[in-house]
């Protein structure tokens, strides 16, 4: 198995395609209720729905690596995208920075390395039998 993508609910697409086109994704798939956008990096893609409004907190998080973590959150602050947090170094080895979409999207850009996939603590590989 592998991820396919993750939709995210919004309030209006006009507004949610020209929020994630300036954050640098493509957009790939657009109708009156829908958009795709692929990553400037690898083969994902993410979407947006629309949904009738209110967009219900969901407690959801939607995580885009970025190896240029501080140089992107900085020009994307430049360019007038406001983070709710700035890079933060976690616990779990992970450098975080926090921000919303315009229909209230939790977005957290992060920089994991070798970290991601293979923390300290990652549980070993059990054979099947």
């Amino acid at each position: 198995m592998n991820l396919n993508q993750v939709t995210l609910p919004v309030v209006d697409i006009d507004t949610a395609v020209g929020f994630y086109e300036a954050m640098g994704f493509t957009l790939i798939v657009r109708s009156p209720h829908y958009a795709r956008f692929e990553c400037p990096e690898g083969e994902a893609t993410f979407s947006v729905h629309l949904s009738d409004p209110p967009v219900a907190v969901n407690g959801f998080v939607v995580y885009f690596e970025c190896a240029d973590l501080d140089a992107r959150v900085e020009e994307l602050r430049e360019r007038g995208f406001v983070f709710s947090r700035l890079p933060t170094d976690e616990r779990w080895l992970w450098r975080e920075a926090r921000l919303h979409d315009p229909s209230g999207n939790t977005l957290c850009l992060f920089w994991a390395g070798q970290n991601r996939r293979n923390p300290p603590w990652r549980v070993p590989a059990v054979a099947w039998q």
